[in-house]
Protein backbone atom coordinates (compact mmCIF):
# COMPACT_ATOMS: atom_id res chain seq x y z
CA UNK A 1 0.00 0.00 0.00
CA UNK A 2 1.13 3.50 -0.68
CA UNK A 3 2.13 5.17 2.58
CA UNK A 4 0.91 8.38 1.24
CA UNK A 5 -1.46 9.92 -1.64
CA UNK A 6 -1.25 13.56 -2.62
CA UNK A 7 -3.89 15.07 -4.92
CA UNK A 8 -3.78 17.75 -6.60
CA UNK A 9 -5.42 19.77 -9.48
CA UNK A 10 -3.82 20.41 -12.81
CA UNK A 11 -5.06 23.10 -14.94
CA UNK A 12 -3.40 26.13 -17.51
CA UNK A 13 -4.43 28.78 -15.34
CA UNK A 14 -7.05 27.96 -12.47
CA UNK A 15 -6.05 25.20 -10.26
CA UNK A 16 -8.40 23.62 -7.68
CA UNK A 17 -7.20 21.62 -4.84
CA UNK A 18 -9.43 18.11 -4.27
CA UNK A 19 -9.99 16.29 -1.20
CA UNK A 20 -7.37 13.25 -0.54
CA UNK A 21 -8.92 10.05 -1.97
CA UNK A 22 -6.53 7.88 0.57
CA UNK A 23 -3.84 4.95 -0.30
CA UNK A 24 -4.55 3.31 -3.73
CA UNK A 25 -6.11 -0.60 -4.68
CA UNK A 26 -3.65 -3.17 -3.08
CA UNK A 27 -4.14 -4.93 -6.42
CA UNK A 28 -0.69 -3.58 -7.83
CA UNK A 29 1.89 -6.11 -8.19
CA UNK A 30 5.62 -4.76 -7.40
CA UNK A 31 7.60 -4.37 -10.38
CA UNK A 32 10.58 -7.33 -10.15
CA UNK A 33 14.29 -5.70 -9.90
CA UNK A 34 16.04 -4.95 -13.11
CA UNK A 35 17.06 -8.30 -14.41
CA UNK A 36 19.60 -8.81 -17.16
CA UNK A 37 22.81 -7.18 -16.84
CA UNK A 38 24.10 -5.26 -20.30
CA UNK A 39 27.39 -5.06 -22.12
CA UNK A 40 29.87 -3.64 -19.34
CA UNK A 41 31.81 0.01 -20.51
CA UNK A 42 34.65 -2.24 -21.33
CA UNK A 43 34.93 -4.11 -24.29
CA UNK A 44 37.00 -7.21 -24.02
CA UNK A 45 35.90 -8.41 -20.76
CA UNK A 46 33.46 -10.85 -20.95
CA UNK A 47 31.91 -13.63 -18.34
CA UNK A 48 28.98 -13.59 -16.03
CA UNK A 49 28.53 -13.98 -12.21
CA UNK A 50 26.05 -12.18 -9.07
CA UNK A 51 28.14 -8.95 -8.11
CA UNK A 52 28.45 -9.58 -4.47
CA UNK A 53 30.82 -9.43 -1.40
CA UNK A 54 32.28 -5.50 -0.61
CA UNK A 55 35.38 -3.80 -1.10
CA UNK A 56 37.12 -1.19 1.02
CA UNK A 57 38.70 1.89 -0.42
CA UNK A 58 39.68 5.36 0.38
CA UNK A 59 39.67 8.73 -1.45
CA UNK A 60 42.56 11.67 -1.48
CA UNK A 61 43.52 14.46 -3.57
CA UNK A 62 46.94 15.40 -2.79
CA UNK A 63 47.04 19.25 -3.39
CA UNK A 64 50.86 19.41 -3.32
CA UNK A 65 51.35 16.93 -5.96
CA UNK A 66 47.93 17.52 -8.11
CA UNK A 67 47.25 13.78 -7.41
CA UNK A 68 43.88 12.01 -7.13
CA UNK A 69 44.81 9.30 -5.18
CA UNK A 70 42.32 5.81 -4.60
CA UNK A 71 43.43 3.49 -1.96
CA UNK A 72 42.36 0.27 -2.34
CA UNK A 73 42.33 -1.75 0.89
CA UNK A 74 40.79 -5.57 0.58
CA UNK A 75 37.48 -6.82 -0.72
CA UNK A 76 35.48 -9.52 1.35
CA UNK A 77 32.81 -12.12 -0.16
CA UNK A 78 33.33 -11.86 -3.83
CA UNK A 79 31.75 -14.35 -6.28
CA UNK A 80 33.16 -17.59 -7.19
CA UNK A 81 34.23 -17.52 -10.58
CA UNK A 82 35.49 -21.33 -11.51
CA UNK A 83 32.77 -23.60 -9.75
CA UNK A 84 34.42 -26.83 -11.02
CA UNK A 85 37.70 -25.25 -9.43
CA UNK A 86 36.47 -23.26 -6.88
CA UNK A 87 38.68 -20.08 -7.32
CA UNK A 88 38.39 -16.63 -8.52
CA UNK A 89 41.29 -14.40 -9.17
CA UNK A 90 40.67 -11.04 -8.58
CA UNK A 91 41.81 -7.54 -9.13
CA UNK A 92 40.39 -4.00 -9.05
CA UNK A 93 40.00 -1.27 -11.91
CA UNK A 94 39.57 1.82 -11.49
CA UNK A 95 38.36 4.47 -14.87
CA UNK A 96 37.39 8.16 -14.54
CA UNK A 97 33.84 8.97 -16.26
CA UNK A 98 32.66 10.48 -18.35
CA UNK A 99 35.77 9.98 -20.51
CA UNK A 100 37.33 6.98 -19.32
CA UNK A 101 39.81 6.69 -22.38
CA UNK A 102 41.32 10.01 -21.42
CA UNK A 103 42.74 9.22 -17.91
CA UNK A 104 42.84 5.69 -18.71
CA UNK A 105 42.19 2.83 -16.41
CA UNK A 106 44.73 2.26 -13.70
CA UNK A 107 44.67 -1.59 -11.81
CA UNK A 108 46.06 -3.42 -8.87
CA UNK A 109 47.80 -6.55 -8.42
CA UNK A 110 45.93 -9.91 -9.20
CA UNK A 111 45.51 -11.67 -6.03
CA UNK A 112 45.30 -15.84 -6.99
CA UNK A 113 42.15 -18.13 -5.63
CA UNK A 114 41.13 -16.02 -2.90
CA UNK A 115 37.42 -14.28 -2.77
CA UNK A 116 39.21 -12.20 0.34
CA UNK A 117 41.77 -10.43 -1.34
CA UNK A 118 43.89 -7.74 0.55
CA UNK A 119 45.43 -4.99 -2.00
CA UNK A 120 46.85 -2.28 -0.21
CA UNK A 121 47.56 -0.46 -3.17
CA UNK A 122 47.37 3.24 -4.42
CA UNK A 123 46.04 3.61 -7.84
CA UNK A 124 47.13 7.46 -8.90
CA UNK A 125 46.15 10.02 -11.19
CA UNK A 126 47.71 13.33 -12.21
CA UNK A 127 44.31 16.00 -12.67
CA UNK A 128 43.54 19.15 -11.83
CA UNK A 129 41.35 19.39 -8.85
CA UNK A 130 38.39 21.13 -10.92
CA UNK A 131 38.75 18.48 -13.45
CA UNK A 132 38.19 15.66 -11.21
CA UNK A 133 35.23 17.33 -9.65
CA UNK A 134 33.39 17.01 -12.97
CA UNK A 135 34.38 13.17 -13.18
CA UNK A 136 33.08 10.31 -11.17
CA UNK A 137 35.00 7.38 -10.55
CA UNK A 138 34.07 4.14 -11.47
CA UNK A 139 35.85 0.75 -9.35
CA UNK A 140 34.91 -2.22 -10.43
CA UNK A 141 36.29 -5.51 -9.22
CA UNK A 142 37.51 -8.54 -12.16
CA UNK A 143 38.76 -12.01 -12.32
CA UNK A 144 41.85 -12.43 -13.98
CA UNK A 145 41.45 -15.49 -16.34
CA UNK A 146 44.70 -16.30 -18.32
CA UNK A 147 42.99 -16.69 -21.57
CA UNK A 148 41.42 -13.37 -21.49
CA UNK A 149 37.71 -13.79 -21.03
CA UNK A 150 38.01 -11.67 -17.32
CA UNK A 151 34.64 -11.67 -15.31
CA UNK A 152 32.98 -9.03 -13.66
CA UNK A 153 32.34 -9.29 -10.18
CA UNK A 154 30.72 -5.85 -9.33
CA UNK A 155 31.23 -2.25 -9.25
CA UNK A 156 30.62 0.83 -7.36
CA UNK A 157 30.31 4.39 -8.68
CA UNK A 158 31.66 7.70 -6.82
CA UNK A 159 30.22 11.11 -7.81
CA UNK A 160 32.85 13.23 -6.83
CA UNK A 161 31.27 16.31 -7.09
CA UNK A 162 30.07 16.09 -4.21
CA UNK A 163 32.49 13.33 -2.54
CA UNK A 164 33.08 14.71 1.19
CA UNK A 165 36.92 15.45 0.79
CA UNK A 166 37.45 15.72 4.89
CA UNK A 167 36.82 12.33 4.61
CA UNK A 168 40.16 9.93 4.03
CA UNK A 169 39.44 7.02 6.34
CA UNK A 170 39.05 3.77 4.62
CA UNK A 171 35.37 2.30 4.27
CA UNK A 172 33.35 -0.80 3.09
CA UNK A 173 30.90 -0.12 -0.12
CA UNK A 174 28.74 -3.28 -1.49
CA UNK A 175 29.89 -4.04 -4.91
CA UNK A 176 26.57 -3.57 -7.56
CA UNK A 177 25.69 -5.17 -10.60
CA UNK A 178 26.93 -3.83 -13.77
CA UNK A 179 25.68 -0.64 -14.38
CA UNK A 180 24.01 1.11 -17.52
CA UNK A 181 27.31 3.02 -17.87
CA UNK A 182 27.74 0.61 -20.51
CA UNK A 183 25.13 0.98 -23.23
CA UNK A 184 27.14 4.20 -25.52
CA UNK A 185 28.65 5.28 -21.94
CA UNK A 186 25.81 6.63 -21.40
CA UNK A 187 25.49 8.09 -17.89
CA UNK A 188 24.05 6.21 -15.30
CA UNK A 189 22.18 7.12 -12.48
CA UNK A 190 19.95 4.49 -11.58
CA UNK A 191 17.15 3.39 -11.98
CA UNK A 192 13.30 4.46 -11.33
CA UNK A 193 10.16 2.18 -10.94
CA UNK A 194 7.10 3.67 -10.54
CA UNK A 195 3.63 3.32 -12.50
CA UNK A 196 0.89 5.36 -13.79
CA UNK A 197 -2.80 5.82 -14.77
CA UNK A 198 -5.37 8.05 -16.80
CA UNK A 199 -8.81 7.97 -15.57
CA UNK A 200 -10.75 9.69 -17.68
CA UNK A 201 -13.98 12.13 -16.61
CA UNK A 202 -17.06 10.53 -15.95
CA UNK A 203 -15.00 7.18 -16.56
CA UNK A 204 -16.06 5.51 -12.81
CA UNK A 205 -19.94 6.39 -13.14
CA UNK A 206 -22.09 10.10 -13.47
CA UNK A 207 -19.61 12.76 -12.92
CA UNK A 208 -17.07 10.41 -11.31
CA UNK A 209 -14.57 11.49 -11.36
CA UNK A 210 -15.78 14.82 -12.63
CA UNK A 211 -12.34 16.19 -14.06
CA UNK A 212 -9.65 13.31 -15.99
CA UNK A 213 -6.72 12.22 -13.51
CA UNK A 214 -3.60 10.98 -13.82
CA UNK A 215 -2.19 9.17 -10.79
CA UNK A 216 1.94 8.37 -10.35
CA UNK A 217 2.68 5.81 -7.77
CA UNK A 218 6.77 6.27 -7.22
CA UNK A 219 7.85 3.17 -5.43
CA UNK A 220 11.31 2.66 -5.74
CA UNK A 221 14.95 3.91 -7.58
CA UNK A 222 17.86 1.53 -7.69
CA UNK A 223 21.54 2.53 -7.81
CA UNK A 224 21.61 5.95 -7.17
CA UNK A 225 25.18 7.38 -7.33
CA UNK A 226 27.19 7.07 -3.97
CA UNK A 227 27.33 10.60 -2.79
CA UNK A 228 29.12 9.65 0.75
CA UNK A 229 30.33 6.59 2.75
CA UNK A 230 27.07 5.92 4.34
CA UNK A 231 24.57 6.13 1.07
CA UNK A 232 22.23 9.44 0.00
CA UNK A 233 19.86 11.22 0.96
CA UNK A 234 17.18 11.19 -0.94
CA UNK A 235 13.80 12.69 -2.33
CA UNK A 236 11.63 13.02 -5.41
CA UNK A 237 10.17 16.71 -6.93
CA UNK A 238 7.28 15.87 -9.18
CA UNK A 239 5.60 18.57 -11.84
CA UNK A 240 3.31 18.45 -14.51
CA UNK A 241 4.46 20.57 -16.80
CA UNK A 242 4.48 23.20 -18.28
CA UNK A 243 2.48 24.41 -14.48
CA UNK A 244 5.92 24.74 -12.75
CA UNK A 245 3.90 26.75 -9.55
CA UNK A 246 3.53 25.82 -6.55
CA UNK A 247 0.22 24.28 -7.23
CA UNK A 248 1.64 21.64 -9.45
CA UNK A 249 4.76 21.03 -7.07
CA UNK A 250 4.64 17.53 -5.29
CA UNK A 251 7.41 15.41 -2.85
CA UNK A 252 8.08 12.71 -1.34
CA UNK A 253 9.25 12.01 1.88
CA UNK A 254 13.56 11.87 2.28
CA UNK A 255 14.89 8.37 2.34
CA UNK A 256 17.95 8.87 4.94
CA UNK A 257 21.13 6.75 3.88
CA UNK A 258 20.35 4.38 1.26
CA UNK A 259 21.28 4.72 -2.55
CA UNK A 260 18.09 2.23 -3.00
CA UNK A 261 15.07 4.00 -1.49
CA UNK A 262 11.74 3.05 -0.99
CA UNK A 263 9.24 5.30 -1.57
CA UNK A 264 5.85 4.19 -1.90
CA UNK A 265 4.51 7.48 -2.70
CA UNK A 266 1.38 8.21 -5.08
CA UNK A 267 0.54 11.36 -6.32
CA UNK A 268 -2.98 12.70 -8.33
CA UNK A 269 -3.59 15.36 -10.53
CA UNK A 270 -7.10 15.74 -11.66
CA UNK A 271 -8.16 18.59 -13.56
CA UNK A 272 -7.22 16.91 -17.08
CA UNK A 273 -8.82 16.72 -20.27
CA UNK A 274 -8.19 13.44 -22.24
CA UNK A 275 -6.38 15.99 -24.90
CA UNK A 276 -4.22 17.71 -22.23
CA UNK A 277 -2.18 14.50 -22.11
CA UNK A 278 -0.46 15.20 -25.56
CA UNK A 279 0.30 18.78 -24.63
CA UNK A 280 1.73 18.15 -20.67
CA UNK A 281 4.56 16.31 -19.11
CA UNK A 282 4.79 14.98 -15.62
CA UNK A 283 8.91 15.77 -14.62
CA UNK A 284 9.74 13.65 -12.01
CA UNK A 285 13.45 14.24 -10.18
CA UNK A 286 15.33 12.79 -7.66
CA UNK A 287 17.41 14.77 -5.30
CA UNK A 288 20.11 14.58 -2.27
CA UNK A 289 18.79 16.43 0.39
CA UNK A 290 21.62 18.82 1.90
CA UNK A 291 21.01 21.45 4.30
CA UNK A 292 22.39 24.27 2.85
CA UNK A 293 21.41 23.04 -1.59
CA UNK A 294 20.06 20.41 -2.97
CA UNK A 295 21.87 17.85 -5.56
CA UNK A 296 20.34 17.15 -8.71
CA UNK A 297 20.79 13.12 -9.13
CA UNK A 298 18.77 12.59 -12.49
CA UNK A 299 14.81 12.60 -13.58
CA UNK A 300 12.45 11.49 -16.12
CA UNK A 301 10.00 13.36 -18.22
CA UNK A 302 6.76 11.36 -18.95
CA UNK A 303 5.24 12.68 -22.09
CA UNK A 304 4.44 12.30 -25.99
CA UNK A 305 8.20 14.12 -26.61
CA UNK A 306 7.05 16.05 -29.62
CA UNK A 307 9.58 19.35 -28.29
CA UNK A 308 6.01 21.12 -28.52
CA UNK A 309 3.36 22.14 -25.58
CA UNK A 310 0.08 23.41 -26.80
CA UNK A 311 1.46 24.86 -30.13
CA UNK A 312 4.38 26.01 -28.35
CA UNK A 313 8.39 25.05 -28.88
CA UNK A 314 9.80 23.88 -25.09
CA UNK A 315 13.12 22.50 -24.23
CA UNK A 316 11.46 20.20 -21.95
CA UNK A 317 8.92 17.95 -24.54
CA UNK A 318 11.96 15.73 -24.87
CA UNK A 319 11.31 12.46 -23.60
CA UNK A 320 13.08 9.28 -24.32
CA UNK A 321 11.49 6.52 -26.53
CA UNK A 322 10.95 4.60 -22.97
CA UNK A 323 9.68 8.01 -21.30
CA UNK A 324 7.31 7.92 -24.42
CA UNK A 325 6.36 4.66 -24.51
CA UNK A 326 5.55 4.11 -21.22
CA UNK A 327 3.39 7.24 -21.66
CA UNK A 328 1.38 6.54 -24.75
CA UNK A 329 0.51 2.91 -23.23
CA UNK A 330 -1.09 4.98 -20.01
CA UNK A 331 -3.00 7.00 -22.58
CA UNK A 332 -4.35 3.82 -24.62
CA UNK A 333 -5.12 1.74 -21.33
CA UNK A 334 -7.79 3.76 -19.48
CA UNK A 335 -8.16 3.12 -15.54
CA UNK A 336 -5.34 0.94 -15.92
CA UNK A 337 -2.11 1.10 -14.01
CA UNK A 338 0.81 0.62 -16.12
CA UNK A 339 4.58 -0.58 -14.52
CA UNK A 340 7.64 0.95 -15.86
CA UNK A 341 10.88 0.73 -14.68
CA UNK A 342 12.57 3.93 -16.55
CA UNK A 343 16.59 5.20 -15.94
CA UNK A 344 17.19 8.27 -14.73
CA UNK A 345 18.85 10.98 -16.99
CA UNK A 346 20.32 14.18 -16.78
CA UNK A 347 17.57 16.74 -17.35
Amino acid sequence: ESDTASELSFQLGRHKKSPSTGSHSSDMASVSSVSGSVLSVYSGDFGSVDAQGTVEFALDYDEKNREFQVHVSQCKGLAVVDERKGRTDPYVKTYLLPDKARMGKRKTSVKKRTVNPIYNEVLRYKIEKMVLLIQKLNLSVWHNDPLGRNSFLGEIEIDLASWDWSNRKLNWYPLKPRSLSAVNGVDHRGVMSLSIKYVPPGSLGPRNPPSGEVHIWVKDVKDLLQLRPSGVDSFVKCYVLPDTSKKSYQKTRVIKRDTNPVFNHTIVYDGFHTEDLKDACVELTVWDHEKLTNHFLGGIRLGLGTGLSYGISVDWMDSTQEEVAFWQEMMLAANEWIEGLLPLRSL
